[in-house]
């Protein structure tokens, strides 16, 4: 390659994104432009809300484009205009044609939050936690028309730790994402950028999260209902059901017992927790919101009016279809 700084366009939206771009603009390989989602609505009062992405350009200086998407040819002709060598792309949130991938010298690349071909797709964070996967990671790949199926290029892989919920592992992968990025770009700089191609074989897909998701089925076991809880903190917060109202359930662990009971009933109540009976297993319910209040560790929460009473039981998952 020659010996000229990299012309860098990149292309993100969130939170994700922008721990990403902000590594770039602190290394010598700061973007020449910006490409992220146009601004929503949000709160209350619905007002135009900037994403992370944009708000660290502005305060960077660099100029910030927001198509609505590339079925125009003057936003494909944009792009072009700005020279890029290389498009980054980190969780953009919009399908790029070929014509834009085939527009920097060097193509797209993409920051993915998973060791592909495991998980490609919308959600790869939640899915590997609801799966109970040991470890995850970051794959850098050359995009391609696919979704996630481009050639990888570099990986890294990180832990899931027992704690971990959608959230801690959203920062650590974030974080990782952007060491993995600048590696990248070291290797493209130097030409040992290596191309592999995906097995496709082991490929599974990480669709999107859906709110129905969340609701508990106590016929589960308190295993898999308690990698439900960590997959879904912060969104959209694991919920089940008592006396016909939704409570969130935001931490919870499966415990070890040797009393069976009637699935869904609540078996035991202490400083520990709500223990519940599953299909199979105990789920101790550690931080739970009741309806129209704050989420709050169950000691805190039996400081106060609690509702739920020893010996009762949780609406069954049928009851929950019926209730929402």
């Amino acid at each position: 390659m020659s010996a000229a700084p990299l012309r860098i366009v990149f292309a993100g939206t969130p939170d994700f994104a922008a721990s990403s771009l902000q590594a770039l603009i602190e290394s010598r390989y700061k973007p020449v432009a910006v490409y992220c989602q146009p601004d929503r609505r949000a709160g209350r009062g619905r007002k135009l809300r900037i994403g992370p992405v944009k708000h660290v350009a502005l305060i960077n200086n660099i100029d910030v484009f927001q198509p609505l998407n590339f079925k125009h040819q003057d936003d494909i002709d944009t792009l072009a205009d700005l020279k890029p060598d290389v498009l980054i792309v980190v969780a953009y949130g919009l399908i790029l044609p070929q014509a834009v991938l085939d527009t920097p010298t060097y193509g797209a690349i993409n920051v993915h939050a998973s060791l592909l071909p495991r998980w490609r797709g919308a959600a790869p964070i939640q899915r590997a936690i609801l799966a109970g996967d040991a470890e995850t990671g970051i794959t850098t790949m050359q995009m391609d028309k696919g979704l996630d199926t481009g050639d990888m290029l570099l990986s890294k892989s990180c832990p899931i730790l027992v704690s971990d919920t959608s959230a801690t592992l959203h920062d650590r992968l974030a974080q990782l994402g952007a060491e993995t990025l600048l590696d990248t770009l070291d290797a493209l700089t130097k030409n040992q950028l290596v191309d592999k191609k995906q097995e496709d074989s082991l490929a599974c897909y990480a669709k999107k999260i859906k709110v129905d998701e969340a609701a508990l089925d106590w016929s589960l076991s308190a295993t898999e209902l308690a990698l439900q809880v960590r997959a879904f903190n912060p969104v959209p917060i694991a919920y089940c059901f008592y006396q016909g109202e939704r409570y969130k359930v935001w931490r919870a662990e499966a415990v070890v017992s040797d009393n069976v009971h009637d699935v869904a009933r609540i078996c035991a109540i202490n400083k520990h927790g709500i223990d519940v009976q599953t299909g199979d297993g105990v789920l101790r319910i550690q931080t739970i919101q009741a309806p129209g209040k704050r989420a709050l560790d169950v000691r805190d929460y039996f400081n106060g009016n609690a509702a739920i009473t020893m010996g009762e039981s949780f609406d069954s998952h049928d009851a929950i279809s019926v209730i929402t």
